[in-house]
């Protein structure tokens, strides 16, 4: 039988149209996914949602006040390059008030910070991603956040909260300490213009880094106890360490050695429900605890 060209056209017309989803692979960025996307990007991450936390605030004289929320994003992406995961919008409402005396910081009051935070999870439990993965980026965060996961225990969520706490295994420890030249190094050191470096030289004031000092200032020394000026009295120009120097081999490693480990905390969720079955559970119990 000889096939026409009318033939053909019919069979072109009736087959579906391939769309641009099918042609290229489904982006992780949440802000990147069209509406029709995020449904299959929800289904492909199996409800796992990486929240990646930075600030907006000084980092020494040299590095750009986003750097928290650069490099979280950037060990967040290379995760979910490994193990699909939806990657949430640039996030930068945390606690800073230690810095509010340096130009630039965005230091939001303490409610909003919560509120923020809380209504984030519950709308994005709302839309199908049940299992959120807060990936700090921003010591001053440390212990709002442990706070936080805490609070998930005061009333029943549909929903899990896991704070991902990356650790340094002996052989990329050995590593990382060979690379690194500095005795002394946290924020806006090193370690961090390091990694800022790796991502992109640009946005690394080389030429400032050397113009305030980062050294403790060590003057407050009050015995059994805790206050919060306790930063502000060791490091007033909000560095500390020494951001002259840096290598990008060490900030690729910080990065990656991050990365992998998040990648298999998404890997983990994605697979066991444990976290789910034991705050179900939990729920249940403190409804009415005197029953047995």
């Amino acid at each position: 039988m000889k096939l026409t060209s009318t033939f053909f056209l019919a069979i072109l017309l009736c087959t579906p149209a391939i769309s641009q989803t099918e042609r290229k692979e489904i982006s992780f960025k949440m802000e990147e996914l069209t509406s029709h996307q995020f449904v299959a990007a929800v289904t492909k991450a199996g409800g796992v949602c990486v929240i990646p936390m930075g600030i907006i605030e000084k980092h020494g004289p040299h590095l750009p006040l986003g750097t928290d929320m650069i490099v979280a994003r950037e060990k967040a992406f290379k995760a979910a390059k490994e193990e699909y995961a939806v990657v949430f919008p640039p996030y930068y409402n945390g606690q800073i008030l230690e810095a509010k005396h340096q130009p630039g910081t965005i230091a939001y009051s303490t409610e909003l910070m919560w509120k923020m935070l809380d209504e984030t999870c519950i709308e994005l439990s709302r839309n199908g991603l049940k299992k959120i993965v807060l990936m700090n980026g921003h010591g001053g965060n440390n212990n709002f956040l442990h706070y936080f996961c805490q609070a998930q225990l005061a009333s029943s969520r549909d929903y899990v909260v896991v704070l991902f706490q990356p650790r340094t295994d002996p052989v990329t420890e050995k590593e990382i300490k060979s690379l690194r030249k500095t005795p002394f190094d946290d924020h806006a050191g090193e370690e961090e213009t390091s990694e800022l470096y790796s991502i992109n030289p640009g946005l690394v004031d080389s030429g400032a880094a050397g113009t305030q000092s980062g050294a403790n200032q060590g003057r407050l020394n009050i015995p059994f106890g805790y206050t919060g000026i306790w930063w502000y009295a060791k490091f007033p120009n909000h560095y500390a360490g020494d951001g002259t120097i840096y290598n990008k081999e060490l900030g690729e490693l910080l990065i990656k050695s991050d990365a992998t480990q998040l990648a298999e905390l998404v890997r983990y969720l994605k697979t066991n429900n444990s976290i789910e079955k034991l705050q179900e559970e939990f729920y249940l119990r403190s409804v009415n605890p005197s029953e047995e």
